[in-house]
């Protein structure tokens, strides 16, 4: 029980410390964004979809799972584009500068509330994951342990991206750090409630891995590029994939 409280407290420390160094450098945030856009799909790549695969697979076929991880992408594509589209339809219409500013602002901080929630849902994920690995063996709920502190840290900088790009101001960001911090240690807590069979965290992982192409591909990357040097994000991009690349094979070793 105090290895598992020690680690809960482990990840609660890492998603902050990664979130605090974005708010510090929310001035460079283009690079942090363009390194987020690459450990975001990194995580997907070489984390999730192994993860779902592995766990799914044994009840699905590997086609299934990756059908699924397509249907996670089109899901977060949708909500993207329907929840949000009447606000830039709105501004459209109108030829009040101020009144279409505000209408694009309403849209791009739903779109940042809808990417930190979808983050903080997979950290708690991330918590149910070592608890119920515990569950199993110290030996296998401590290598999970290692997996999820590994990229918590750019958890913590990505959720905080999500508020900052959607144009919300440092209390909101810092609210959502907090709740990104404490949903994994909220997860462990859950494990001791409830079981999740292996198929339906495989096809909760598949979903998950959906979102993070989605947000990735379509959202941190042209942000990061955005009026900016596209050598230098593009470079922290690849830097991003490449650290969570080494990271989760570290972990997994």
């Amino acid at each position: 029980m105090f290895t598992i409280l020690l680690i809960s407290f482990a990840t609660f420390v890492a998603t902050l410390l990664g979130g605090l160094f974005a708010l510090r450098l929310k001035d460079k945030l283009h690079l942090i964004l363009g390194f987020s856009a690459g450990a975001v799909i990194a995580v997907a790549f070489f984390d999730l979809m192994p993860e779902s695969i592995d766990l799914g697979g044994k009840y699905f076929s590997i086609n299934t799972m990756l059908a699924i991880t397509a249907l996670g992408f089109v899901i977060y594509l949708l909500l993207d584009r329907l929840i949000f589209l009447h606000f830039h339809d709105h501004s459209d219409e109108h030829d009040d500068v101020g009144h279409t500013h505000e209408s694009y602002g309403r849209a791009q901080y739903g779109r940042g509330i809808l990417g930190a929630s979808s983050l903080c849902f997979h950290s708690f994920l991330d918590g149910v994951a070592i608890g119920l690995a515990f569950q199993v063996s110290a030996a296998i709920g401590a290598i999970v342990a290692v997996a999820v502190l590994v990229h918590d840290f750019s958890d913590g900088i990505n959720t905080v991206n999500m508020i900052l790009k959607g144009q919300g101001d440092f209390k909101h960001a810092l609210r959502w750090l907090i709740a990104d911090a404490v949903a994994p240690v909220v997860g462990v807590a859950s494990t001791l409630l409830f079981k999740v069979p292996e198929q339906g965290l495989g096809i909760i992982l598949a979903l998950f891995a959906g979102f993070f192409l989605y947000i990735g591909a379509s959202d941190l990357i042209p942000e990061s590029q955005h009026a900016h040097p596209k050598f230098l994000t593009t470079a922290m991009t690849l830097l991003g994939v490449a650290v969570l690349y080494i990271a989760v094979r570290f972990a997994g070793m």
